[in-house]
This record gives structure tokens, C-alpha cells and sequence, in this order.
């Protein structure tokens, strides 16, 4: 896995700012199968937290752990983007989960931006280093 943070100022613009957190892997299984297990109730709760299920676009989600948002986009087989709030008055921020072939495996990138970062960029990467990891392990068993 690999994965970086910055900081984000708190009067920076929010819209089309490259500021946050990305995490990657690359997992040697075949794109579908990783979909498959993504959109599952077992892969949605690996990435997103106990009890956590996507619906469909506009739905809200809710983690039993606290983070909740909404589905923004889904793309089959290539994207998955939901709306972040750590607790339910925390603030708001945008998780972007894209899948890529990657040879004979799957690459898996998470993009994290916005306010919701900001206060801890390290504790969000390693939030999602362990998301990735625990997607992984379920994947594979």
C-alpha cells in the first residue's frame, strides 16, 4: 500500500483542491470479482464501518461507528463517491474510491478531501490504509 497527506489551511477553497488524503493498493484479483465484493455488505463495511450499507445515488449511509454521508456518484466497475461526516455534525468532506485494471489485479485508489481532514490528516490516512487493508483481507477470505 501506499498512501500520503497534507494538510488542509482552514480558509482554503475547497472546490477542485488537490489537498488531502490518498491511499492505494493494488490487489491480485480480477476487477469484477473486486466490485463484487466492494458492493457487498461485507466489502461496503470493510471500507466505510460496521452496518454501513450504499443504497443507491442521493441515499444516505450510516456507519454504526459514527461516520455517516451520502452516495454521491457510482459508476460500476469503476468509481464509488460518498460524502464524509466523521459523527453526524462533524464536517463535511468527499471519500472517492476508484478502480482501475491493473494487469491481471485491481488497483484501488481513495481519494479523501475536504474540511473533515484537516484536523487529523494522519489518523484519516491510516483510516483508510486500514480500510483498504481490511477490504483485502475480506476479499480474500
Amino acid at each position: 500500500m501506499t498512501s500520503q497527506t497534507q494538510s488542509i489551511p482552514e480558509d482554503a477553497e475547497l472546490e477542485g483542491s488537490p489537498a488531502g488524503v490518498h491511499v492505494s493498493t493494488t490487489v491480485a484479483a480480477p476487477l469484477e470479482r473486486v466490485w463484487t465484493h466492494l458492493i457487498s455488505p461485507r466489502g461496503t463495511e470493510a471500507l466505510l464501518g460496521p452496518g454501513a450499507r450504499l443504497a443507491t445515488k442521493g441515499e444516505p449511509w450510516h456507519s454504526e461507528d459514527g461516520p455517516c454521508g451520502v452516495l454521491r456518484s457510482y459508476h460500476p466497475l469503476e468509481q464509488i463517491r460518498v460524502s464524509w461526516h466523521p459523527h453526524e455534525d462533524g464536517p463535511l468532506s468527499i471519500v472517492d474510491l476508484q478502480l482501475k485494471r491493473d494487469g491481471d489485479g485491481t488497483r484501488l485508489d481513495i481519494f479523501h478531501e475536504g474540511r473533515g481532514i484537516a484536523e487529523d490528516g494522519m489518523g484519516d490516512k491510516e483510516r483508510w490504509d486500514e480500510a483498504l487493508g481490511r477490504l483485502t483481507t475480506t476479499l480474500n477470505g
